[in-house]
């Protein structure tokens, strides 16, 4: 499991609880757990979209499952990030079609623009690239997602512009 040994700040809001409670009450008592997925995200976006290991603690404890379930979640999904992660997390899909169209060459590209590693953020926290698997959309490949948002078809000139609106604050990662 991979572990940030940075200090998250736990804030469990009035109001995050209450948003907690009320995904909680759409499953049955005893099937709390069912829960579980819609609240880290929740709990996710409320802590600048990371998830250490005393916040997953704190989930398992209003969830009233055993931490080791959160872990299990946590480390198989890649939207639970265990650590700060950049600000615009580039998720390029690595699956057939989109190696097949070139994408890992975009990736190689995109780290190359933003001087950094596959998994590592910029050193001003604003940007990550990261090797994800299939997205669903292998009809507009290469692509990625961005955020909430797909960025399709993607090219050279589509990623300079990407990176481009990002740093100029123009792009919208999230439809809530």
């Amino acid at each position: 499991m991979e572990r940030s040994h940075i200090k998250q700040e736990i804030n469990i809001t009035d109001a995050l609880m209450t948003r907690i409670n009320e995904l909680i009450s759409h499953y049955p008592a005893d099937k709390r757990k069912s829960a579980l997925l819609p609240v880290l995200h929740e709990v996710q976006d409320a802590h600048d979209n990371w998830l250490s290991i005393e916040l997953q603690n704190k989930v398992a404890e209003i969830i009233e499952i055993q931490p080791i379930e959160v872990y299990e979640v946590v480390t198989f999904y890649t939207m639970y990030n265990q650590r700060p992660i950049g600000k615009y997390m580039f998720e390029f899909c690595q699956t057939s079609p989109c190696c097949q169209n070139g994408v890992e060459d975009l990736m190689d590209y995109t780290c190359s623009k933003l001087g950094v590693n596959v998994g590592e953020p910029t050193a001003d926290g604003l940007f990550e690239v990261r090797g994800v698997e299939c997205l669903g959309a292998c009809g507009y490949a290469p692509m990625m997602q961005l955020g909430d948002f797909y960025q399709e078809h993607l090219t050279e000139q589509k990623i300079d512009q990407l990176i481009s609106d990002c740093k100029d604050g123009k792009i919208t990662l999230h439809d809530k």
